[in-house]
């Protein structure tokens, strides 16, 4: 936040108040009927919230009675002693779940509550960002499921298993339930929970505790990033849409090196507490011509629906909020566009979209394109072509533009590799080959640590490969700004994936 503030942005309305997140704390202010902006001082409601680790934010929800639902969501990934880091078994028992990776209750109409572990209302969710509450008082969140089952496993997971599993998730939120994380995770092409490798877990065939634990009422395709979810229950959209949830989901990282996914709005129909039928894409394209993280034009991230049945889409790339309506007839037989199947592909690895002249070799474009790099002292010409690739997943199956971005020029997730400041190193050849080989346990700037490197099994010679690809595109960055230096470097930068 501008005001320094930690933690995410949940808001909400309930009697006459307005309800907000900030650090700690989650805060009442008062709102006159009739008016939009809040007047009075800022009352604390619940204090004392954990903050820190993988999943700062602490989005809530309050029902008709005033019972107000938190998010605590996990400090790590998948509760391992050492997070996000190949072959770390998981904490046994996870002492993270004392604190974190659940839903609490309390009362919107107190002032002063503190945090305590004994208001915990369900365990076991992950990263539960979207709430809704239908009329007959059911709780429906969705969850953010795990990442890195091949980066961390790769022995157990094949490389298309990072982009494919596991399923993200719709829960059906009850008391004392518990759903499983970090024990389980739900297999997207097998339909049910099953035993983590952290804990056991054989890339997918043990179930072992997970036979005991809840399983979603629907599930979406892997690391869409469901990130907002609201109840439609108004008149303006047909037939078809009501009593139905809409689903922002904000789009994909860990699907690199394989394309990235979401960055859509979707819509599951419900029947009573359960899910019906398929979702269907409702709204797309937010990302313009390349979805990922670094690239996309703009990112659903929060959905509402307005009290003439408008739906309500923001965007957190470039703070827009889209305003959708319906304006036609029943909409009945209308086409719509279903999700994937959990059992889709995860697609071919993105690759240069440049042709080789004549087709005559495949690689022909790849080498072109670094051909006018420079390179650092003790590699060659065809080690910072080799780098390319593999930074962009076409050899080893490295997820670097998963954190880095397609262009190198960062993500939320990870740095700008093309600038002159190092967060590491003193970004020398050597410096850059020893952190990807040893990766980033406990980063400075960023909240997810990078394993050894970044996941992928890579030779030394690939090691060395990648470490003068990026070294040469920050030495580009550094050279002397001719105007060929510029125009190379723009061209490098620019050229599709």
């Amino acid at each position: 936040m501008q005001s320094g503030g930690a933690g995410g942005t949940g808001v909400g309305l309930y009697n006459g108040g307005l309800f907000a997140e900030i650090n700690d704390k989650i805060v009442r202010y008062a709102l006159p009927a009739g008016s939009i902006v809040p007047q009075g001082p800022a009352v604390p409601i619940v204090t004392g919230l954990p903050l820190g680790g993988d999943h700062p934010m602490r989005p809530f929800v309050i029902d008709r009675d005033g019972s107000l639902y938190v998010d605590l969501a996990t400090a790590t990934n998948s509760c391992q002693g050492q997070n996000r880091t190949l072959h770390s078994p998981g904490v046994d028992p996870c002492t993270e779940l004392k604190t974190r990776g659940g839903i609490w209750r309390y009362d919107a109409n107190k002032r002063n509550q503190a945090f305590s572990p004994a208001e915990r209302f369900a365990t076991g969710i992950r990263n539960a960002e979207g709430f809704a509450i239908d009329d007959a008082d059911h709780i429906f969140v969705t969850q953010h499921g795990r990442d890195q089952l091949h980066a961390n496993w790769p022995e157990r997971y094949q490389p298309e298993e990072e982009a494919t599993q596991p399923a993200e998730q719709l829960l059906l939120l009850k008391q004392g339930g518990d759903y499983g994380w970090p024990e389980c995770y739900y297999d997207a092409i097998q339909g049910k929970l099953v035993l983590a490798p952290e804990y056991g877990g054989d890339g997918g065939k043990t179930v072992g505790p997970c036979a005991t634990k809840s399983a979603p009422i629907a599930a979406f395709p892997a690391h869409w990033a469901p990130n907002a979810m609201a109840l439609y229950d108004k008149q303006q959209f047909p037939a078809h849409y009501r009593h139905g949830v809409f689903i922002a989901f904000h789009g994909s990282w860990d699907r690199a090196p394989y394309p990235q996914g979401g960055y859509n709005v979707v819509f599951q129909a419900l029947a009573g507490n359960q899910a019906s039928g398929q979702c269907e894409i409702f709204a797309d394209g937010f990302a313009g011509s390349t979805e990922s993280p670094d690239q996309a034009a703009h990112r659903p991230s929060g959905v509402a629906v307005g009290p003439d049945g408008s739906l309500y889409v923001s965007d957190d790339v470039r703070g827009r909020i889209y305003r959708i309506v319906y304006r036609g007839g029943s909409g009945a037989g209308a086409a719509t566009t279903p999700c994937p199947r959990a059992t889709a592909p995860a697609g071919k690895v993105s690759v240069d979209d440049a042709k080789p002249p004549e087709g005559t070799h495949p690689d022909a474009g790849a080498a072109d394109a670094t051909a006018s790099l420079p390179v650092p002292a003790g590699a060659t010409k065809e080690m910072v072509a080799l780098g390319d690739r593999i930074y962009h997943g076409q050899v080893g199956g490295a997820p670097c533009t998963g954190c880095h971005g397609a262009n190198a020029t960062g993500t939320p997730l990870g740095p700008d590799l093309t600038g002159t400041r190092w967060l590491w190193g003193d970004g020398s050849y050597a410096a850059i080959a020893k952190i990807i080989s040893a990766g980033v346990p406990q980063p400075k700037q960023y909240r997810s640590p990078m394993p050894p490197m970044g996941g992928a099994q890579l030779t030394s010679d690939q090691v060395s490969a990648v470490a003068a690809y990026i070294w040469a595109l920050r030495c580009l960055k550094t050279r002397v700004p001719t105007r060929r230096n510029w125009a190379l470097r723009r061209n490098l930068l620019s050229a599709p994936i």
